[in-house]
């Protein structure tokens, strides 16, 4: 027997590993499948220029063995197996890899694909064992021989007997703790699904022996006994090895990616749309992606995670990946399995590399181009995929300061003045009046609700098509766009917003010109609630309405101060009372300013809380309100 110490710096990497570099000691298992896979491989290799290897491909095989009583599992393989000096290099120091080697050795040649590093993932078996053995018995070679280890102080190699070739590793489980339940790595059922969870694709066959109770047929007349069973053992194979992205398209059927979709996404419905993909260039991989009919039900919650599941050769390395997907794509189900990502010292903490932003922008690309797609082939269901996600779309065009409202501005969709349908922004474009610079919207919490805004009427009137925007991203989405093809944006409640020719306009001017002491006395009235009062001509049977000055809108103030946070930094949109010239109610405050201005001052304070009502705002004093109405009536 040989008793060796490991280096130093393996000792400190390997209590660093057990600690603090897994976060899930689950993982070990799927770290053991893989390295016993490559063995397998590397053998099968071997094989395909060596008839003296005897081992047919489906012969190939790993089997896992639980024994409780004894409190050890094994992970049997019949690869190619390890010499001494290959125990002692590969196992002897920590982020040692022999299929590392092996595939720089034969980079060159095909059919060779060996899934990981024999090395650090082999120590992560510590996590829920006190003592490791290694046998194997090298292709080959006469002569076997048995790893053994405790921990970090130092292992032993030494002969053993082991007829047959191939690697035999043991783990000898952990007591359990109060903190720790290491019996479930004793547990048939619990290994069971760790394999079906991370090496479900591994290409040769993951066996293990179950043992159930069956009742024992009762005899004649021993009907009221106790029931008896007995052992009944069977070899299942818990993996399925061909993963459904691996196959051809032509065999697979839509239930079939409708089954895998819900069975591994936890859906009831069929998704909206399946993306199937494989792509090879700069960055090799098979993608299957998945848009789903419906938000989950976190889905608009911190608590929600993005991300596509992460394979390496069949093997999963991440459940949820949120490098490869944007934002804005977060509702996005899937995975993607990559033959050339590059792994750090585990397979769970990726190098966020160049190769995964490459992945992740062609994935973006084909989720964009699928989208589009559907919006032009299946208007229908894209709405209805529209009214589920939308909002994160609107989001995406928002947020990072507008930096991908290129990618998503045509795939935004929003209600119409027109029949109140969806329509896209290139469709408005398409649609405009000829001379028609600007593109109208309207926000409100309903389509209602707009259509009840006093400067509806107008804009309609003239022939204008206006959007309507209900939900309360829509103006900061529409204020990042700035302008669609050279078109402007233009709130309907926009100061600004002006429909008069240019006499209307000049008439209007002085007409205002001279009521600037009216004005002036109205405002000194309302107070700070407002920065202008004016008369206009956009208003048809209204008789009053607000509009705001500047880049905040009555619809953004409301917004604003509805997020949590802002009781003592309230947003305050710059308002204008303004009142239709054409109006009664005109003449009316002409002759109160003339003969008393104290009731002026009164209708002045009902008027603007009649335009609040009509504007959706909520009337600043409800009971002043009131007062005023039946003050007034009664005159």
């Amino acid at each position: 027997m040989r008793t060796k110490q490991f280096k130093s710096e393996s000792k400190k990497l390997m209590d660093m590993m057990i600690n603090s570099i897994y976060t899930h000691k689950e993982i070990f298992l799927r770290e053991l499948i893989s390295n016993a896979s490559d063995a397998l491989d590397k053998l099968y290799f071997k094989s395909l220029t060596d008839n003296a290897v005897g081992i047919a491909p489906e012969d190939f095989e790993i089997r896992l063995e639980i024994d409780k009583d004894a409190r050890t599992l094994k992970v049997i393989d019949n690869g190619c197996g390890m010499t001494e000096d290959e125990l002692d290099k590969n196992l002897g120091t920590i982020a040692k890899s022999g299929s590392f080697n092996f595939k720089q050795e034969n980079e060159k040649k095909e059919n060779v694909d060996i899934i990981g590093q024999f090395g650090v993932g082999f120590y992560s078996a510590f996590m829920v064992s006190d003592k490791v053995t290694v046998e194997s018995k090298a292709y080959g070679s006469d002569e076997a021989f048995l790893w053994s280890s405790s921990g970090a102080e130092g292992y032993t190699i030494e002969p053993c007997d082991k007829e047959t070739v191939g690697t035999v590793v043991t783990l000898h489980i952990k007591e359990s703790t109060d903190d720790e339940n290491y019996d479930e790595s004793l547990d048939q059922y619990r290994i069971s699904s760790l394999v079906k969870k991370y090496s479900d694709y591994i290409r040769h066959p993951i066996k293990m022996e179950f043992t159930t109770k069956e009742p024992v047929k009762k005899e004649d007349g021993d009907e009221n006994k106790e029931p008896e069973y007995r052992d009944v053992t069977e070899i299942r194979t818990l993996n399925s090895m061909i993963p459904i992205w691996k196959k051809a398209k032509s065999e697979i059927k839509p239930e079939d990616y409708n089954n895998f979709y819900k069975e591994k996404f936890y859906d009831y419905e069929d998704p909206a749309r399946v993306i199937h993909s494989k792509t090879e260039g700069q960055a090799t991989y098979s993608a299957l992606l998945f848009i789903p009919k419906h938000p989950p039900f976190d889905y608009y919650t911190k608590e929600y995670e993005k991300g596509l599941q992460l394979y390496s050769k069949g093997v999963l390395i991440m459940d949820k990946c949120a490098d490869l997907l944007p934002d804005y794509f977060s509702f996005v189900k899937g995975l993607v399995d990559s033959e050339d990502l590059s792994l750090n010292i585990s397979r769970e903490m990726l190098q966020h590399d160049g190769q995964l932003k490459l992945i992740a922008k062609t994935i973006e690309k084909k989720i964009k181009s699928e989208l589009e797609k559907m919006l032009k082939d299946e208007r229908e269901a894209y709405e209805e995929f529209f009214k589920a996600f939308g909002i994160q779309l609107k989001f995406g065009i928002y947020n990072d300061y507008g930096m991908h409202k290129d990618t998503l501005k045509d795939l935004i969709l929003f209600r119409s003045s027109n029949e109140k349908k969806y329509v896209t922004l290139k469709e408005y474009i398409e649609r405009m009046k000829e001379g028609q610079d600007t593109i109208y919207y309207a926000c409100g919490e309903t389509d209602d609700k707009i259509e009840m805004l006093p400067q509806t009427d107008a804009v309609k009137e003239k022939g204008f098509e206006i959007l309507y925007l209900t939900e309360n991203v829509d103006e900061f989405s529409i204020k990042m766009l700035g302008e669609y093809d050279g078109k402007k944006f233009m709130n309907i409640c926009d100061d600004n917003l002006n429909l008069d020719s240019e006499d209307e306009k000049k008439a209007l001017e002085e007409e205002n010109k001279a009521a600037e002491d009216m004005f002036k006395a109205m405002k000194e009235s309302i107070g700070d609630k407002i920065n202008a009062v004016r008369f206009t001509n956009k208003l048809k049977k209204h008789p009053v309405c607000l509009t705001s000055e500047g880049g905040i809108s009555l619809e953004m103030e409301k917004v604003l101060n509805s997020m949590p946070g802002t009781n003592d930094n309230k947003v305050k949109a710059q308002l204008v009372l303004e009142i239709n010239a054409n109006h009664p109610i005109a003449e009316k405050l002409k002759t109160l300013y003339n003969d008393d201005k104290e009731l002026l001052g009164k209708y002045a304070k009902l008027l603007y809380g009649e335009a609040c009502l009509i504007g959706g705002a909520s009337v600043p004093d409800p009971v002043e309100h009131s007062t005023l109405v039946c003050e007034l009536m009664t005159k």
